[in-house]
């Protein structure tokens, strides 16, 4: 049976698919631990070294996931715990917040697409101040320091003709933001993580990765200030879940001498862009949008 390469954005589930002594896997080191009080599981992934890369077929630098099976209730007292929690694990992974900064957030996806649409709605739900701050100052706030807010959906290039980062790359010299946030819908290797996982990392990201359409990538060594991505797992591979399937279903048919490992490459072929999301997702996509962006606006707000 041919190899079926698993695609996932998310390093937790790249680590959990490397086989050769997962436990050993050099430059590359893994923490772990569960809030019981708000039923979230926090795993960071932190790459080290080239080789850990390599293995990883993630970027150096750190990747923190929050694991919450309640997120998709109907439940606003959780899901502001879920904000509070991510607010706290953002403050940890965006330089020097402590300082007045010019943040940039960006909101990838196509608004016409419901499973890709994350980035844009939370956008919508963002605290933008970088305007206000500039026409009236930090008084307009009563405040004597205030992080100037500002944000961008640079759509899809279906409708621009320009690649977001060509967009992106001209707002920064425009208006010469100290660190981007960038939001995106992701893939993920297990429907268990579907609507359930975010991850932040401070590698920056790759537009269209997790579903094979590879752009240009928004990272710090493209942009030149530091770039964080915040993404949830919308859609998972159809062809990773056949692909599950199906091993088991052949393992089973090996032992009735019942063959069929020959047609196995053909059938993975005719799902490889097809994927799967959640029936309600259009009310995901809203209660996990104002979840990111209520604590965006909490990590923001911290600013004394």
């Amino acid at each position: 049976m041919s190899h079926y390469e698993i695609r996932t954005d998310l390093a937790l589930e790249a680590r959990e698919t490397i086989t050769e002594e997962a436990e050993e896997l050099r430059g590359v080191s893994v923490e772990e631990f569960y809030q019981k009080e708000i039923d979230v599981r926090v795993t960071k992934v932190i790459i080290e070294t080239k080789n850990g890369a390599k293995a990883m077929g993630k970027p150096i630098g750190t990747y923190i996931t929050l694991e919450a099976p309640g997120m998709v209730e109907k439940d606003e007292d959780y899901h502001r715990e879920i904000s509070e929690e991510l607010a706290e694990h953002l403050a940890e992974i965006i330089p020097d917040l402590e300082q007045e900064q010019s943040i940039l957030v960006v909101g990838l996806g196509n608004q016409d697409v419901t499973a890709d649409a994350l980035g844009p709605h939370v956008v919508d739900n963002l605290y933008i101040t970088r305007h206000v701050v500039k026409e009236y100052g930090r008084a307009a706030y009563n405040r004597s320091r205030v992080h100037m807010i500002s944000s961008i959906v640079p759509g899809v290039m279906a409708k621009t003709g320009m690649e977001s980062a060509e967009i992106i790359r001209g707002i920064v010299q425009e208006t010469e933001p100290t660190v981007i946030i960038v939001i995106d819908a992701l893939a993920a290797r297990s429907t268990k993580r579907l609507n359930r996982t975010i991850q932040i990392t401070n590698t920056g990201i790759h537009p269209g990765s997790g579903v094979g359409n590879h752009r240009n990538a928004l990272t710090e060594e493209s942009l030149g200030i530091p770039v964080i991505a915040i993404g949830v797992p919308t859609v998972v591979d159809a062809a990773t879940i056949v692909n599950d399937a199906m091993e088991k279903t052949i393992e089973q048919l090996k032992k009735t001498n019942m063959g069929m490992e020959d047609d196995f490459p053909k059938i993975m072929s005719e799902l490889n862009n097809m994927y799967v999301t959640s029936k309600d997702i259009d009310e995901t996509i809203k209660s996990l949008s104002f979840l990111i962006s209520e604590a965006l606006n909490i990590t923001f707000d911290r600013l004394e």
